[in-house]
């Protein structure tokens, strides 16, 4: 039995997910690192299991009636767990944060800042001292009455609202009205009303137009519809509503994503003209701190923030002097993560993933905690390899500080650091699920069938295939850009080739891409009625006609609840549907497509509504989830489940993986695109029915390029990836970048953001943004070949790329 003092943390027959009944020891206080290919159960190991064991303690000591209230992890399947400190988890949340969040309500940066102001501003003369909730725009003490502590107001038009002043109201000039019988209504109260709805709008009186458009009023009239021929419409009382009442209240309060859509476009953004988008009352707005307001200090970089702050609390009060010195020494961890480029100000949701961690990460460097075990999903993640420097660091830090530092990681830097390797596999799935090796990281060059051990230690023996570089077919060209910190930049992609856009965070790469390219291109395929969402962003752009269709791979979720999955996704769950319609029993039922959907009424078991689960209330502690006692599971009623095809029954089928599938469906060609194109991405090892809500982003991004990939293309594509190696041990990110490069052999254009030096030095083209991040970044330093670019001298991306390329 192992002692009280035992240093190591000890997993016996953990069994979450793929994990074949492992049994595992990890020491302590050291920076452990966890790698294995993409679903080999490295998460399930760290994650599933010992961070799920260490909540699941935690919370047992919690009373009953709190526990109600805390968001719990179930407990994992494992035997025993011993010498297990508490822990904290920082993932890569996939949701995003909602726009009231920001870097400074993350970090609680702005928590101090505000302490800061109320203690030791300068008020004006006879001003009472403010309590700190007057300085936050998402309290009521603070937030500007007229936007609400947004910042922004919305307002409309007669141009956006009646877009061609020829027609008449009959013939649809209001466009911002809706559709059908609600628009037909507006217009008959209306014509009861007086107005004439057969005349050109723009013969309509001044005064006129303004009360249709504009008014407040909401008048009933008796209308009595124009009888059609066999339809008898009887008077009825209808309430008119002016065309900017109609788009604000659609806007503000329909859920129907359509519907917000129709009306934003009817709508402007524009500063709260009573805050000038500070969000925030005058009163709050009037006290100042070395000169500045509260907004003005929230705008700027935190490395500029720090500047300020230095100065003002050198020779200032004690209160002055202690706070200012909490707030350095706390934005100084942020800044050593390569984030000075941030504002306190800017919003949440346009942060990325990885961002969203390391500001997590920062924060708990500062808590001062000690004896924890932190269990980190890559953090390296969206880091340009001049950045993973400062993160060891940090980790270091954690691990001086008397902690247990344990990383799901694939950057193989990071890996080398690492004082103890847990690496499972060999494969991914049912393939996984065992530790091929723990242990110092040099003890894996002993384990020939491990997938991490050759990127490793490569072998000077097999040296890096060349690939000749293509030549472009044409160029797209974007000059003048202005978004964000990119400024006046001249941009340069070439069409049928692979290009690389590289820089370091923040230096501006998504938003050339994700942002302008891509809404260029975007508004040419919408046409000339769109909104223009890209080109308001560059002066003039050049060459789009050589490209007929854009595609944008993202890593956002292929949905956001457990009902869709990888087979609804990817249209192969129709292909499954209409085959069990076909089988005899089936016919012989009467049985329908629409029978083997578990979204429908019909075949889907009614208890738990097709969900496979119910949710269990017990008193004093929070709901959890059964599988449900019907249908244990299955989502599908008995009847349902009396048809099989080849022996297997539906529920039966999307529990199969992609690999068991596609010699399941051999010989169905609609099934078998489908299914080719997954494994050829490497997926093979996820379950047909695998919920959305289970799926990494890296996982979701390869399964939205598989269902591009079994398309029927014509003509010239041109594909936009933002980071797509996130989350893909280096073995798979090989058979990513074989079918991108594919996709280029097809002639198409393949243009990726991405810090993989591996993916870089493979491409035919590279755009280098920085130097740095935030201000200090936004120009293009260096662009070409990865040979040429490797040379430059101004570019950070220059040395490492040099190394992978061996120059």
């Amino acid at each position: 039995m192992p002692s009280p003092h035992d240093p190591y943390v000890r997993v016996r027959g953990a069994r979450e997910h793929n994990l074949q009944d492992v049994n595992v020891d990890i020491p302590r206080d050291t920076l452990t690192v966890f790698t294995g290919v993409s679903g080999s159960g490295k998460s399930s190991l760290a994650f599933g299991t010992i961070y799920a064991e260490a909540q699941r303690r935690y919370f047992e000591s919690v009373a009953p009636y709190a526990r109600r209230l805390i968001h719990q992890v179930g407990a994992p399947a494992v035997g025993e767990i011993t010498g297990l400190p508490p822990a904290v988890s920082l993932e890569q949340r996939r949701s995003a944060p909602g726009a009231r969040s920001s870097v400074g309500t993350v970090t609680t940066l702005s928590n101090s800042l505000r302490m800061l102001f109320s203690r030791a501003g300068e008020y004006p003369a006879g001003a009472e001292r403010l309590d700190s909730d007057a300085f936050s725009p998402n309290t009521a003490a603070g937030a500007c009455p007229e936007c609400h502590g947004l910042g922004r107001i919305h307002r409309t038009d007669e141009e956006l609202l009646v877009p061609d002043p020829s027609l008449s109201i009959r013939e649809g000039a209001i466009a911002a009205w809706p559709g059908a019988w609600q628009g037909k209504n507006l217009r008959d109260v209306l014509d009861t009303l007086g107005y004439d709805v057969d005349r050109p709008w723009r013969e309509l009186a001044a005064k006129d137009r303004e009360w249709i458009l504009f008014t407040d009023e909401q008048p009933v009239v008796t209308v009595h519809p124009v009888r059609d021929a066999g339809r008898i419409q009887r008077p009825y009382q209808g309430t008119y509503m002016s065309a900017r009442r109609y788009v604000l209240h659609t806007f503000a309060d329909t859920k129907s994503r359509t519907l917000r859509a129709k009306a934003e476009r009817f709508l402007t953004s524009v500063p709260c003209p009573v805050c000038g988008g500070s969000r925030l009352r005058p009163e709050a707005m009037a006290v100042t701190f070395a000169g500045r307001t509260i907004a003005e200090l929230a705008a700027l970089p935190l490395s500029a923030l720090a500047e300020v702050l230095t100065g003002a609390g050198a020779g200032g009060e004690e209160t002055a002097r202690v706070l200012t010195g909490d707030l350095l020494a706390r934005i100084g961890t942020v800044t050593e993560l390569g984030l000075g480029y941030l504002s306190l100000d800017r919003t949440a949701p346009t942060l990325s993933s990885g961002e969203l961690q390391r500001l997590r990460l920062a924060t708990q460097l500062r808590s001062g905690l000690f004896g924890v075990v932190y269990v980190l999903d890559e953090p390296s993640a969206g880091l340009h390899p001049a950045d993973t420097e400062s993160l060891l660091g940090v980790l270091g830090r954690l691990k001086e500080a008397g902690n247990s530092v344990f990383v799901v990681e694939h950057q193989m830097d990071v890996v080398r650091r690492a004082d103890w390797l847990v690496d499972v596999g060999p494969l991914a799935g049912e393939h996984g699920g065992r530790v091929l090796h723990s242990g110092p990281p040099e003890g894996l060059a002993e384990v020939p069938e491990s997938a991490t051990r050759r990127f490793l230690f490569p072998s000077e023996d097999e040296p890096e295939p060349v690939r000749e570089t293509r030549t472009p077919s044409g160029w797209i060209r974007l000059s003048g850009v202005e978004r964000h910190n990119v400024r006046g930049v001249d941009a340069a992609f070439p069409l049928g080739v692979f290009t690389a856009v590289t820089g370091v965070s923040g230096s501006g790469k998504s938003t050339l891409v994700g942002q302008v390219l891509a809404g260029v291109l975007a508004d040419r395929e919408a046409g000339e009625e769109a909104a223009g969402a890209g080109e308001q962003f560059c002066a003039s752009a050049s060459g789009l006609e050589a490209v007929d269709r854009l595609v944008q791979v993202d890593q956002k979720p292929i949905g956001r609840t457990p009902r869709s999955n990888l087979a609804t996704y990817t249209g192969l769950f129709d292909t499954v549907r209409k085959l069990f319609a076909r089988t005899e029993t089936a016919r012989e039922r009467g049985y329908t497509a629409g029978r083997f959907s578990f979204n429908v009424s019909g075949g889907r078991c009614e208890t738990c509504q097709g969900e496979g689960f119910v949710s269990v209330e017990l008193l004093f502690l929070p709901s959890t989830y059964a599988p449900c006692p019907d249908c244990h599971g299955a989502r599908y009623n008995p009847e349902t489940l009396e048809v099989t095809l080849r022996g297997l029954t539906v529920a039966q089928v999307l529990d199969l993986t992609v690999e068991s599938a596609a010699d399941f469906f051999s010989g169905t060609p609609a099934a078998e695109r489908a299914l080719t194109t997954l494994l050829d991405v490497g997926l093979g090892y996820l379950r047909l029915g695998q919920p959305a809500t289970e799926l990494s982003g890296g996982e979701a991004q390869r399964i939205k390029l598989a269902s591009e990939l079994q398309r029927t293309r014509r003509g010239h594509t041109l594909y936009l990836l933002d980071e797509p190696t996130t989350g893909l041990h280096p073995a798979d990110v090989e058979v990513l970048m074989r079918q991108l490069h594919g996709l280029v052999d097809a002639h198409n254009t393949v243009v990726v953001v991405e810090h993989d030096m591996a993916v870089v030095a493979g491409a035919d083209h590279v755009i280098d943004l920085g130097p740095g991040g935030g201000d200090r970044g936004g120009r293009i330093v260096a662009t070409g070949t990865p040979q040429e670019v490797a040379r430059s001298a101004e570019s950070r991306t220059a040395p490492y790329l040099a190394k992978k390329l061996g120059s």
